[in-house]
């Protein structure tokens, strides 16, 4: 798969291919079958196939100052796109700056620049909600009439639902800050996950018995806070069953989201290493403690929770 940043990256063979528009955040199941209707056109017409979408998302480039969680970094968005079956993965993946010079095209400019213009498109596959264009003015609607036009084919995906629910990267986010972790799981077809490379942090959990992978959190907010039984995967270690805090930790007066993550009869070096941390149950939420021995005490309580749950995962599977 090409990972192009910018129009100004594309290369001529990048033209003339079927194309797909959306910020594809979390990749969920809803996503794949976009990219699944885009692959058999793709395939049928014998042109490459696009995926673009947008960095920063729109609505955190509009709302600056209170961006709605995202579920995947920039990052992880590309990798959950690579991690794909063959079947689904896309020939390229298109990163546009979502600035102010791409907020103000209307929808009739988005389409004669970036869709004619610059990628010469012969066939779009939308979601049936998808907008576009200053102020959302373009719809499946107007694309159809600037497919006649332009010539070029529309087509349409009708809502794609699990178990009679509608999937949708804001029903991820809503069923995950509503602790329904899943319910997120099978809009997702797999546990939530943040990946991120292991960073060194205060080293604050080893001095109580508890040491901590700290992953950094590239994203302006998260879904999700508080302590979690979860499973941390890297292409060296496997999965490693362990427990997680996630968010600000107020009993040492933290100001900024931090994920740290304590693995239970492990003792390896994994600093500087790639990792995924799956979200299995949430124990509670976050809390601040008066003393740091309090702290520990909850702490020790909790590993026994999460052991009790990671083994009926493992019997239950």
């Amino acid at each position: 798969m090409h990972f192009v940043r910018g129009l100004h990256n594309l290369k001529p063979e990048h033209r003339h291919c079927a194309l797909t528009i959306g910020n594809f955040d979390g990749v969920h199941q809803g996503h794949q079958a976009l990219l699944r209707l885009l692959a058999q056109n793709s395939n049928q017409r014998s042109i490459p196939s696009c995926l673009m979408s947008f960095d920063p998302l729109p609505h955190e480039y509009f709302c600056k100052n209170d961006p709605a969680p995202r579920l995947t970094s920039a990052r992880e968005r590309y990798t959950s796109i690579v991690a794909l079956d063959p079947s689904l993965r896309p020939d390229m993946l298109l990163i546009l700056p979502f600035n102010e010079a791409l907020a103000q095209l209307s929808a009739e400019e988005f389409v004669a620049q970036v869709l004619v213009d610059a990628l010469a498109v012969k066939v779009i596959v939308i979601g049936d909600d998808f907008r576009f264009g200053k102020g959302r003015s373009g719809d499946f609607d107007y694309l159809r009439t600037a497919g006649d036009q332009y010539g070029f084919e529309v087509l349409s995906l009708p809502t794609h639902s699990v178990d009679n629910v509608r999937v949708s990267s804001t029903g991820v986010r809503k069923a995950l800050m509503e602790d329904r972790l899943l319910d997120a799981e099978h809009m997702l077809g797999r546990p939530y996950r943040i990946c991120g490379r292991v960073a060194h942090g205060d080293k604050r959990g080893r001095t109580i018995g508890f040491p901590t992978a700290n992953i950094r959190l590239k994203r302006p907010a998260i879904p999700i806070s508080g302590v979690y039984t979860v499973t941390l995967c890297s292409t060296e270690l496997g999965e490693v069953a362990g427990i997680a805090n996630i968010g600000k930790r107020p009993t040492v007066d933290g100001v900024r989201d931090q994920l740290e993550v304590h693995l239970f009869d492990f003792a390896e070096d994994i600093y500087g290493m790639n990792v995924c941390v799956s979200f299995h149950h949430k124990i509670r939420d976050e809390k601040k403690y008066d003393t740091i021995e309090l702290l520990k005490q909850q702490i020790e309580i909790d590993c026994v929770r999460a052991l009790e749950l990671h083994k009926s995962m493992k019997n239950s599977s």
